[in-house]
């Protein structure tokens, strides 16, 4: 396998057309009210969501699992075009503070009809187990937007 392979199946990208318009999309993506009613996988809560979003702006966010652990991560915006991008950093934290290995994140929205269509690619991660790792919480956070996203209206 040459090292472009390798990297392209250690990079994820997850699609998904969520029924509602791009704006309202961009915004629950960005705004902190919002990202704590959705963020995790299911079952998880938000107990903490800050979030300075700009470029150079950072985050950091805590969610609850439902056997009570949290897991804290955070990173730093570094594009934002808005209704269109954002791109930013993604690190889980260690309870001493230090961080694992850091990823580039960057979501897409594209109108599509009166929906959205969202891509979420990430990466680059250290094996292919951690990508599939990050697949299923993805998905079910995915899910959870598109839910979370019925109740908010047009």
């Amino acid at each position: 396998m040459d090292a472009d392979t390798d990297l392209q199946q250690r990079e994820l990208v997850v699609t998904r057309v969520i029924d509602a318009p791009r704006a309202l999309v961009f915004r629950a993506w960005t705004q902190p009210e919002h990202v704590a009613r959705w963020w995790g996988p299911k079952g998880f809560t938000v107990t903490h969501c800050e979030m300075d979003v700009r470029v150079g702006g950072a985050y950091r966010c805590a969610m609850r699992s439902p056997q009570g652990t949290e897991y804290w991560k955070r990173g730093v915006y570094r594009e934002i075009v808005e209704p269109e991008r954002v791109v930013f950093t993604f690190a889980w934290e260690q309870p001493d503070g230090s961080l694992e290995h850091e990823l580039l994140t960057t979501v897409t929205f594209e109108a599509h009809g009166s929906k959205t269509r969202l891509t979420l690619r990430q990466g680059v991660f250290e094996t292919t187990g951690r990508r599939d790792d990050h697949v299923t919480g993805w998905s079910s956070t995915l899910e959870r937007l598109a839910e979370y996203l019925t109740t908010q209206g047009g």
